[in-house]
């Protein structure tokens, strides 16, 4: 379990980056895979979304997943549609409390926002097309439109490093037909080939909107194996599928 200090400071929100330990899944999936999407057994899954509401200090049927598809797009929950517990949807946002949203991910940037004036949070999952496409961009601007005088806090939980995040050149392409400063993310390791860093695109997209109070969770989803899943190291060593981990926030009541 890995924690925002910022976040950690109000005492009106849970939230929590949880690793992959703890959980009750096994193989590939061992243990805290919350991927429904996954090919995991559905029933060792729902386990661990169990364990990870009891966690977090809530009901499990009061946790909202996302039925991510690496768009722009944002569902703000409310009375409405809090129904419904899984989303088509790349960020969530609510003002709704004893309730909490979450962010699966391996390898991609799970984002914890808190504003702490409205009492608003939302949860995105960022890989790289969502945050070419604007996902970070539609959230913040969504808030916006919910509440004024806005006082965001942003946490950037653990993603893949650039170091091992290798991309080849029609990828480098569609970066600098968007902008030629986005060269500025991509490195060249010894043998010559192209890597990516995303979680530093990622984070200039909250300095482009000026969010000053943004706090990163520095891990290498793709290193840190004892600790995180990574859709990439998977594929490397032939797995057929990935477990997810989950990232969570959520509003307590008064």
């Amino acid at each position: 379990m890995f924690f925002s200090k910022n976040l950690k400071t109000f005492n009106n929100i849970n939230h929590c980056f949880f690793s992959k330990n703890g959980g009750v899944s096994r193989g590939v999936y061992s243990s805290l895979n919350c991927g429904l999407g996954s090919d995991d057994k559905k029933e060792n899954v729902l386990k661990n979304l169990i364990i990870v509401s009891k966690q977090i200090g809530l009901n499990s049927k009061n946790l909202f997943t996302m039925n991510q598809t690496h768009s722009n797009r944002v569902v703000v929950i409310n009375d409405a549609n809090k129904h419904i517990q899984r989303v088509d949807s790349d960020a969530l946002i609510t003002r709704e409390k004893n309730i909490a949203i979450s962010v699966l991910t391996a390898d991609c940037v799970p984002i914890l926002i808190y504003d702490e004036v409205n009492q608003v949070i939302a949860c995105v999952h960022a890989g790289w097309k969502g945050a070419v496409s604007g996902i970070v961009e539609n959230t913040l601007n969504t808030i916006s439109k919910m509440s004024r005088n806005s006082k965001i806090n942003v946490a950037i939980g653990p993603c893949i490093g650039v170091n091992n995040y290798e991309v080849g050149k029609e990828f480098y392409a569609k970066f600098i037909n968007i902008s030629k400063k986005n060269e500025k993310f991509f490195l060249s390791n010894r043998k010559g080939k192209l890597l990516f860093d995303l979680r530093n695109y990622v984070n200039s997209k909250f300095e482009e909107l000026e969010v000053n109070h943004v706090e990163n969770i520095d891990f290498d989803t793709f290193l840190e194996n004892k600790n995180f899943f990574s859709f990439r190291r998977s594929k490397q060593v032939y797995e057929k599928d990935y477990g997810r981990c989950i990232s969570v926030i959520s509003l307590i009541k008064d």
